[in-house]
């Protein structure tokens, strides 16, 4: 179980949240024409620029392909850019072999966890399957978080996997992606963030946001009472800022969505601020 000591320095300023690719539009087939802005190259130092005008101090690169060339990728950036603190890769879960993968990506410090794009699966309950549950009973063991990514439909099926590893570091990416483009806040989706909330070893990354809202015509207030939700179900130890950058640059800059944060939380006392622009993440992935 992770140690959920009240006290955390307020150093540095963590970005949970971020990815770079080299833009291929078969390999990224999903940045659609819509989302013409990002159908370029992202890379470190793209990013580095940002994050200091921003005042952030590091960041948590997040995959986006489900290869292993894109692990090595991710850590050789680690490797050369001081100001990625952690990485989440990806791993063939129900590979009868993982473990043994596992074991190989423990020699790389830098990799702190990883992610499979349930959001993207046909099968809804993907996460639910002996062998997919088998591969995450092995994370503890390395030591490894995991980020859960997933739509709101999905999110009756995590109750019941997290469930299953009540020991297990789980993050739930970009608040499960509600429907904040439809204006309302459905009780489907609040029931069910607060039922998973419950669970003591399941964060939430507040990032993502504003790709779900009308990319053209979102409003800060329409985004407030979900953070509130999340705030309120999880804690204020348990929600971490997150950009998704470069994915965010759909509908905001990095400048807008991280002032629009530091707004939100600027009522809050300067411990609990610490803890959600840095403190969380640095305990979650042990940075």
């Amino acid at each position: 179980m992770l140690d959920r000591s009240p006290t955390i320095d307020a150093h540095p300023t963590i970005d949970a949240h971020q990815h770079f690719w080299k833009y291929d539009p078969f390999q990224h087939a999903w940045i659609n024409n819509d989302m013409r802005v990002i159908q370029r190259d992202f890379l470190p130092g793209d990013l580095l620029p940002v994050l200091r005008a921003t005042g952030v101090d590091g960041s948590v690169l997040v995959q986006v392909d489900q290869t292993d060339e894109e692990n090595e990728l991710m850590l050789e950036h680690a490797g050369k850019h001081d100001f990625i603190k952690g990485v989440v890769g990806w791993v063939d879960l129900q590979n009868p072999a993982v473990e043994e993968r596992l074991a190989f990506y423990k020699r790389h410090p830098m990799m702190k966890g990883f992610r499979h794009i349930l959001q993207g699966e046909k099968d809804r309950a993907l996460m639910l399957k002996p062998a997919f549950k088998r591969g995450i009973g092995l994370l503890q063991k390395f030591g490894y978080t995991y980020d859960i990514l997933i739509f709101p439909d999905q999110l009756g099926y995590s109750l019941d996997f997290t469930a299953s590893f009540p020991d297990q570091p789980f993050v739930i990416d970009h608040v499960a992606k509600p429907y904040i483009k439809d204006k309302r806040l459905t009780s489907e989706w609040e029931a069910a963030i607060r039922a998973v909330a419950a669970r003591e070893n399941v964060y939430c990354k507040i990032s993502g946001m504003v790709t779900e809202a009308d990319w053209k015509s979102w409003k800060a207030e329409e985004l407030h009472p979900y953070i509130d939700t999340v705030v309120e179900a999880f804690g204020i130890r348990r929600v971490m800022y997150g950009s998704d950058w470069p994915v965010c640059l759909v509908a905001a800059s990095y400048e807008q969505w991280y002032g629009l944060m530091k707004d939100y939380f600027s009522k809050f006392s300067k411990d609990e601020q610490a803890a959600v622009f840095g403190g969380n993440a640095r305990k979650f992935y042990n940075l």
